[in-house]
């Protein structure tokens, strides 16, 4: 069966299934497209940006997350390292912030995965309830001779078409929307790992400078 007979055959539900199935697409390319910019480059920027940060090359620092500032957890470290004099309750409050204005961006589109999952398998349900109706309007209960058997075929395919259309779209969301989940999550544990040392860098500089600075008068 070709593709043009398979839409066909599912009724007039399969025109939403396949306006859904396009969108979904979209958006899990444009996810995987951001994911893997984010896995591919973010540990060495970050850990070089540490590595210069402890050895108290700030501007170098700044300038490396400014160059990958496409990068959240870049823009993450840029507003916090562009506080100046801040205790480290402040640093910590300002970390905290930064971190949570960018969560949005990790789980972009959930709420449209979501809705697919949802809305798939209904409208695979209403094609097999339409589908069915179809065939059983076709039938002549007690003159099998004048029943249309080309409709009631008609109707069960489209039954049978539109709930295995539905089905699919579903799944195959899913499946993407809980790895994208995993990515999530693993990405705010890493963000928090990243934080934490740059706080503790930025800690013992504080300490370090109200020494000298207790040390001078």
């Amino acid at each position: 069966m070709s593709m043009t007979n398979f839409f066909t055959a599912g009724g007039i539900v399969a025109w939403p299934l396949l306006a859904f199935s396009l969108l979904g697409v979209a958006l899990i390319i444009e996810r995987i497209s951001f994911w893997y910019r984010i896995k591919s480059r973010q540990h060495q920027v970050i850990t070089s940006v540490l590595r210069l940060y402890q050895g108290d090359e700030l501007t170098g620092a700044i300038a490396k997350l400014k160059q990958n500032a496409d990068l959240p957890v870049c823009r993450i470290f840029l507003d916090v390292l562009g506080l100046h004099g801040a205790t480290p309750t402040e640093f910590r409050l300002a970390l905290e912030t930064s971190t949570q204005a960018e969560l949005p961006l990790f789980k972009r589109f959930n709420n449209l995965f979501q809705t697919i999952i949802a809305v798939a398998p209904l409208l695979g349900l209403l094609g097999t309830i339409l589908g069915l109706m179809r065939s059983f309007a076709s039938l002549e209960i007690g003159n099998a001779a004048g029943t249309n058997a080309t409709a009631v075929t008609g109707g069960i395919s489209e039954a049978l078409t539109s709930t295995v259309m539905g089905l699919v779209l579903a799944i195959f969301t899913l499946l993407f929307a809980n790895s994208f989940r995993s990515l999530y999550l693993r990405e705010l544990a890493l963000i928090q790992e990243y934080g934490g040392q740059l706080e503790l860098l930025y800690r013992r500089f504080h300490e370090t400078g109200e020494k000298t600075y207790a040390s001078s008068r």
